[in-house]
This record gives C-alpha cells, sequence and structure tokens, in this order.
C-alpha cells in the first residue's frame, strides 16, 4: 500500500529495508507525499474505458480514443518496462476567486503542476538510476496514454470516486498524480483503502451541469472543466448558466466531497500566479495571443487559449452582479474580438446580465446583424427568443 510522507509531521528515520522503501525515501526526498507500485500491465479500469468511448463520454477530447491501444497496453510506452512507481502530490488550498468573484479551480491558480512534477519526477528518475533501483524509465504527469487514477487505485493511493476523483484519507480529492514507468520490477503490496464513496452522492447531487450520472460517470459534454479547459467550440447554450462563474475549470464536486473538508492547507507549495492576483476576468477578454503567452506563462491557464479563456471570461460575466466596468469590456469583445467564440460568448452574457437595458439590448441587436459567420450569428439571435431574455 501508499505510504505517507511525515504523515504527523515529524521526521522520517525508518530504516531501508527493500528496494520499494529505497525507492519511497528517495520519492519523499523528492517532495512527493504518496508512493505506490503498480504492474505496468492492461490497467483494471480498461473495460471501463472503453465503455466509456463507445458512450462518447469524451466529447472532442479525440486524442483519448486515438491513445486508446497504448493505455490499454501501457507496456508499449517502455518497451521492457515492468512496473509502475505511481506517486501522489498534495495541492488542497482554500477556494480560489478573481477580484470580480470569478473562479478558478484550485489546482490551477499557481505554478503549473505539469512543470512542478516533472521537476520532481526527473529528480526521482535519475537518482532511482544512480542508486543501480532501475536502468531505464521514462515519466508521466497528466499528459500521456495512462489510465491513472485505475494504476493508481491498484497501487493503493486511494479509491476512485463517483466523481472520477481519486480520494486518500489525509488529502481529500486534492492531489496530483504522476508515475515512472520503470524496467525493473517492484512488488505490488495489498491495496487497502480506509475511504470510499459509500451511499454518498454529493458531488452527483451537487453538479451545476448534471455532468455525473447517477452509475458515478462523468460525461465531459456536460463537464464544466471540459468546456472551460479542452473544448474550443462554443458552449452549449443549455449549459452556460450552469457555468456559473467558473472561468478555468471547476471544483464543485471535490468541494462537496466530506473526505476533502480536512485536507491539509498547502497554497505555499503551488503559491499564487502573478497572472490572477487581483485578476478580474473582464482583463482576459481582448489579450492577443502573444499577450496571452505572456502573462500566463507557467499557469495551467494557457490550456484554454487566448481565445478559450475569453469566451470563459465572458460567460462568468454573464454570472456576476452587473458591473459598468464589465459591460463595457463586453460590448468592446462583442465589438471587435477576432474571434467568434468570444463574440457569441459576449452576447449572450450581455443578454442575460444587461437584460433591462435598451442600450445593450439595442448593441447586441446591431451586432447579430453585422456578424459575418451564420453559426454566431444564430446564437446571437437565439438571446431574443424569450423578450430579449438569455437562459
Amino acid at each position: 500500500m501508499s505510504r505517507i510522507a511525515n504523515p504527523g509531521g515529524s521526521l522520517h528515520n525508518r530504516a531501508v529495508t527493500d528496494a520499494r522503501e529505497q525507492v519511497r525515501e528517495l520519492a519523499w526526498a523528492a517532495g512527493f507525499d504518496l508512493v505506490g507500485f503498480a504492474p505496468l500491465r492492461r490497467p483494471r479500469g480498461a473495460e471501463r474505458l472503453l465503455e466509456w468511448l463507445a458512450a462518447g463520454r469524451q466529447a472532442g477530447m479525440g486524442w483519448l480514443r486515438d491513445q486508446a491501444p497504448d493505455t490499454l497496453a501501457p507496456e508499449r510506452l517502455l518497451p521492457g518496462g515492468r512496473s509502475l512507481v505511481m506517486l501522489g502530490l498534495g495541492h488542497s488550498r482554500d477556494a480560489f476567486r478573481l477580484a470580480d468573484g470569478s473562479r478558478v479551480a484550485r489546482y490551477a491558480a499557481g505554478r503549473d503542476y505539469h512543470n512542478v512534477i516533472g521537476r520532481k519526477l526527473i529528480r526521482l528518475g535519475k537518482q532511482m538510476a544512480r542508486a543501480g533501483l532501475v536502468k531505464r524509465w521514462r515519466k508521466f504527469a497528466d499528459a500521456g496514454p495512462l489510465l491513472e487514477r485505475s494504476h493508481a487505485a491498484e497501487a493503493g493511493l486511494g479509491y476512485e470516486s463517483k466523481a472520477a476523483n481519486l480520494l486518500h484519507p489525509r488529502f481529500g480529492p486534492w492531489y496530483f498524480l504522476a508515475e515512472l514507468l520503470v524496467d525493473a520490477e517492484f512488488e505490488p503490496e495489498a491495496a487497502t483503502n480506509a475511504v470510499s464513496c459509500g451511499s454518498c452522492t454529493a458531488c452527483i447531487d451537487a453538479c451545476p451541469t448534471q455532468a455525473i450520472g447517477p452509475d458515478g460517470v462523468v460525461d465531459a459534454r456536460a463537464c464544466i472543466s471540459y468546456h472551460t479547459i479542452e473544448s474550443r467550440e462554443p458552449v452549449p447554450r443549455e449549459l452556460r448558466a450552469g457555468l456559473g462563474a467558473w472561468v478555468f475549470g471547476c471544483d464543485v464536486c471535490s468541494e462537496v466531497c466530506p473526505w476533502g473538508a480536512r485536507a491539509p492547507s498547502l497554497a505555499e507549495r503551488f503559491g499564487t500566479h502573478a497572472a490572477l492576483a487581483q485578476a478580474h476576468a473582464a482583463d482576459w477578454l481582448q489579450l492577443t495571443e502573444p499577450e496571452f503567452a505572456q502573462r500566463f506563462e507557467g499557469s495551467a491557464l494557457r490550456r484554454a487559449g487566448a481565445a478559450g479563456l475569453a469566451r470563459n471570461a465572458a460567460h462568468a460575466l454573464g454570472s456576476l452582479e452587473p458591473d459598468e466596468r464589465d459591460r463595457a469590456a463586453l460590448l468592446s469583445a462583442l465589438d471587435a474580438h477576432a474571434s467568434e467564440l468570444v463574440r457569441t460568448a459576449a452576447a449572450w452574457a450581455l443578454a442575460r446580465r444587461y437584460r433591462d437595458d435598451r442600450g445593450t439590448l439595442a448593441a447586441l441587436e446591431r451586432a447579430a446583424a453585422r456578424e459575418p459567420v451564420d453559426a454566431a450569428r444564430d446564437d446571437m439571435r437565439e438571446n431574443f427568443s424569450s423578450p430579449g431574455v438569455a437562459t
């Protein structure tokens, strides 16, 4: 099973007894909290993944289907590989909001975890090789064809929840997964789960867009995180109000999970990225690609792209209290943004938030009349289908 580095905050001075213990010591020294071992073979959740893909629940993430052959046979990723060293790194912190009240998922508020974890993995892999524990290794951190949660659960790092999180008794759902594929064999230990979902349906009940089915399966087609991070398309109209103030990602299912309530505060591990400190969503409506890349260097928010983040910001502004600064920013985006994705989102937000303002409604009508993209024009006109009220 996995073990926690310094679970009580005291120094760790246990004798090293075998190769697994040596790996644990090195992993803890590299900064990881959880360590476990799993065989490099077909994941236990393989059939569930195939059913999920067959149902189209991956939405526009076609690469998940394309990568399935490697995901189902992870030994192909490291010829001669024998084991997975599964690792966990806690990231729990208080709920994060921008200055205007719009929200960013907690894990994305600081430095990009891919970079932070990647450096730790490189350190660990090199030290394992120097110690003669492995000869060859390959790292992954949430960016490769691995069914991470399935392997991590087998390694004893946690319990696969109904919200597709991995739950741990100390960190709840608030931790990252990472792994090293290695050419050495580390015998797995019997996994014992001190947590489970039981009959709890808090995440299912709380999901604003009903993305979590009664069977505990997440459908990306309705998921806020998918639409604000991965999707490059307009958010379906029926989901926009459910997005609420989320600009990037969503924490609702984790926030309501009873197992996450007592997670330690680890905000200092990743800090707060400068682009998010004292920021307003309206600030992000007109960023060019170069400006976006520079401002969000070292931030997970780069994943959304400039237009995607501006679309998200517009939707979030449509769920906040009316504000003249926001109204002016949305009108400017409606009038001049190069992407129809953003123009459409700005129109929806203006119609929803300023529906009683005649000047705003007149501007929306003019924008729809001149919109050159048919789909965007049709979407804008939908805002007037029920006496000028957007839904």
